[in-house]
């Protein structure tokens, strides 16, 4: 289990939130809601372990991040930035996002993320070459390559997405629930996967005295 407890989230002088708790439990999914500032990334980067809490603490399975191998070995982490190199092709680049995370793919299962993800036709042409909603596709095809229950940790994981760009990410999602995984993402659309009961924890921006 995943526990969060009592975060406060602050940004050079600024406290961006406090008091956040929550646990994640097996086959659940929290949404991040909030307005520009509120700490949402904040919150995101110390799921990573990218950056501790001044206050409070979070834990998996009652070990602290810092402590925990078998966390990091279970994180998935999608930032907001696709991560991707412009010189290289779209394989080449899912293929470096799989190897920066510690994960082995042979060609077969990079081809088959990228064709679910509706990019295969792109695969061999430079990432500069693609359009956003393209390169967002590419980096999410890093989705579609888990086969084991983890954490995915996700930062606008729908941005730049048509309406069936959308409903893919949804269905590898509801995948990820329905084989025990756990999911935290911040989303500025409606967040809807159908079957699944979505936790919602609202991040109020906090008014300078």
């Amino acid at each position: 289990m995943l526990r969060i407890n009592n975060l406060t989230g602050i940004r050079g002088t600024e406290k961006l939130f406090q008091g956040i708790s929550f646990d994640l439990q097996s086959g659940q999914v929290v949404w991040l809601r909030g307005a520009n500032g509120s700490g949402k990334t904040t919150l995101l980067r110390m799921l990573t372990g990218a950056s501790a809490p001044e206050v409070g603490e979070i834990l998996w399975n009652g070990e602290t991040l810092a402590e925990s191998e078998t966390y990091r070995k279970q994180l998935v982490y999608l930032g907001h930035s696709n991560g991707l190199k412009d010189d290289l092709t779209a394989m080449e680049s899912l293929q470096f996002l799989t190897r920066v995370h510690g994960r082995n793919a042979d060609v077969p299962a990079l081809e088959d993320a990228l064709q679910k993800m509706g990019v295969f036709h792109r695969r061999h042409l430079p990432v500069r070459m693609l359009s956003q909603g393209q390169r967002k596709r590419v980096a999410l095809a890093r989705l579609a390559l888990e086969t084991q229950p983890g954490v995915w940790v996700l930062d606008e994981p729908f941005d730049s997405l048509d309406d069936s760009g959308v409903a893919v990410v949804a269905q590898l999602l509801k995948t990820q629930l329905g084989r025990g995984g756990r999911a935290v993402l911040t989303s500025h659309i409606p967040l809807k996967i159908e079957g699944v009961d979505i936790q919602t924890l609202q991040l109020e921006k906090r008014r300078a005295p």
